[in-house]
């Protein structure tokens, strides 16, 4: 393999193998160095692999309700092992996936950790030795892992993150969660459909903070109704392993034992030890500052992903990665829209959001209207056994655009798609009440929130 490349991209996650394909298929000599697997943290140990777990979640809570559908059915017996080991067959199919694509568009893979030695210079070490490339640009894609406080260390046994609870086939009787962020929340439902007991500790009074208030209140509702248990307003003091069990002591005193504890507290950019300092590319609390484009303050030096200031999704990264490539290429792309990038958690009943929240939208100063529609008056959500939820929208004033769209209910992580491109192509409510949406299906509550923000809904 020759060393000199027009691009290297250090990572190969969401980010990461977007770029180097879409380079590649632009005609530029490409290369992508990997530590790790193929897909990075979203495709192995993250968004992917935990679908298919929270899948069969679901699966186990309709049969438990079959009777509503006229169904005798006995209790499912779950086999944990062979649901995680179904969900590493998916992850494992998606990285040969990946692989299959580089090699069909020509991404020269390279496996090793690399260090940025010069603005035009990386150095990979492998098992095979140490081995410098060369390139006219070069692009970070090294994601993030994890956060950890000190009192609450992971341990990779009784504390635990994402990474190794996705693989473990061992099940907990009893699980601490910290954190009721979309991670939080669907291990949450997951491990509590298999019969975990769960308790949830968030340091503020309501869950999935990043949505709106109204979305998390219905949330927190519906998953206390399903079992789950909730402390709220309970910041964490230290949490300690010891014979078999984990003990979780919040400040006030309060302990909670369980057999594992989830830590799912946010996360950390991959930056350090990677030789950013070298080549002085800006940092802000560790992340990588970046331009629309994804740009660095070092010309040739370029940074998508987890591990930028404008980063968090794995859907992010790859719109940062197609734009860059063009970039990179010559082209003229359009920026990433960073105000029409949604945002989902994956528990049930679902959780979908775009743009702002009301609170947001009021801080901003900006005028707008309500309209809400429950999925209760939706024919075929009654019909399929999912009247649990609501959508949300905030109608602007007087020109009558998307301000944020917020939905709970089943399929939300679906839907949202629908008040994404109104964001993204600037429509308006007259363009989405010109939208004829097809009856009986549960997408009609996109229109008829709409509908009821303008006050012409005949249905509500």
């Amino acid at each position: 393999m020759s060393d000199r490349f027009d691009v290297l991209v250090i990572g190969a996650g969401p980010g990461g193998y977007p770029t180097a394909i879409r380079a590649a298929q632009l005609g530029l000599k490409t290369a992508s160095i990997e530590k790790e697997k193929l897909g990075g943290v979203c495709l192995n140990w993250g968004c992917v692999p935990s679908k298919a777990l929270l899948k069969t979640a679901e699966l186990v809570h309709k049969i438990g309700h079959a009777k509503d559908f006229g169904i005798a059915v006995s209790s499912p017996e779950v086999n944990f092992p062979s649901v995680v080991q179904r969900s590493r067959k998916v992850a494992a199919k998606f990285e040969k996936g990946v692989a299959y694509l580089f090699k069909k568009y020509g991404v020269n893979r390279i496996t090793g950790t690399a260090t940025i030695t010069g603005p035009n210079t990386v150095t990979v070490e492998s098992t095979e030795g140490t081995q410098t490339y060369t390139a006219d640009h070069i692009v970070i894609a090294t994601g993030a892992g994890p956060r950890s406080f000190p009192g609450i260390e992971p341990d990779g046994d009784r504390v635990v993150t994402y990474r190794e609870a996705i693989v473990s086939e061992d099940k907990p009787e009893r699980i601490t969660i910290l954190g009721s962020g979309a991670i939080g929340i669907e291990f949450a439902y997951f491990y509590n459909a298999m019969g975990v007991e769960v308790t949830v500790v968030e340091g503020l009074e309501t869950i999935v903070p990043r949505e709106d208030p109204e979305i998390g209140a219905a949330l927190l509702k519906a998953l206390k109704k399903q079992g789950i248990r909730f402390e709220l307003g309970r910041f964490v003091d230290t949490v300690k392993a010891d014979d078999g069990s984990v003990t979780t002591t919040l400040k006030d005193g309060t302990q909670l034992s369980a057999d594992r504890c989830l830590v799912a507290l946010g996360i950390t950019p991959h930056t350090t030890g990677i030789g950013l300092e070298s080549i002085g590319v800006q940092l802000d609390r560790g992340f990588i500052a970046i331009d629309d484009f994804g740009r660095t303050s070092v010309s040739g030096v370029y940074a998508v992903g987890d591990c930028t200031t404008r980063g968090g999704l794995a859907h992010t990264a790859t719109a940062q990665g197609h734009v860059l490539a063009e970039l990179i290429a010559g082209h003229h792309p359009v920026a990433v829209p960073y105000d029409a990038i949604p945002s989902c958690t994956y528990c049930q009943p679902q959780v979908a959001s775009v743009g702002l929240t009301e609170p947001e939208a009021r801080k901003a100063g900006i005028e707008f209207k309500i309209g809400r529609f429950p999925f209760s008056a939706n024919a075929k959500s009654f019909g399929a056994g999912t009247p649990d939820g609501f959508v949300k929208v905030l109608i602007g004033s007087p020109f009558g655009e998307v301000v944020g769209a917020h939905i709970i209910g089943a399929d939300a992580t679906e839907m949202i798609a629908e008040y994404t491109l109104a964001r993204t192509a600037e429509l308006t409510s007259d363009e989405l009440l010109h939208t004829v949406h097809a009856h009986p299906t549960a997408a009609e509550v996109m229109f008829e929130a709409v509908a009821a923000a303008e006050e012409v809904s005949v249905h509500i």
